[in-house]
């Protein structure tokens, strides 16, 4: 079990999360997605938790202006290489 992941029960914490950071929040329903935009810069996904992993992207490369492919970020782990095992750890909700 983990500590947190993605389920109908944390949408609401998604968008009050979006909100708190300035976002307007929507659905449209004629595109099926969940929206968000701040300051022009608007965003679309399946869910809103998922909305709210494309706003942290968003904030973590912080651009100052649009080009093509502003969110690419490159890390040690690529898609779709990642690990199938999970390294060894104690999950918090055992550490009580």
């Amino acid at each position: 079990m983990p500590a947190l992941s993605e389920h109908v029960n944390v949408y609401t914490t998604a968008i009050a999360v979006l909100e708190n950071k300035g976002f307007s929040v929507w659905y449209d329903r004629k595109q099926d997605a969940y929206c968000a935009e701040r300051d022009g810069w608007d965003f679309w996904a399946d869910s809103p938790v998922s909305l709210l992993g494309l706003v942290a992207i968003f904030e973590y490369k912080n651009p100052s202006e649009y080009t093509s492919r502003w969110w690419e970020t490159e890390g040690t782990i690529r898609y779709p290489d990642v690990p199938e095992t999970a390294p060894e750890y104690t999950p918090v909700y055992d550490r009580i």
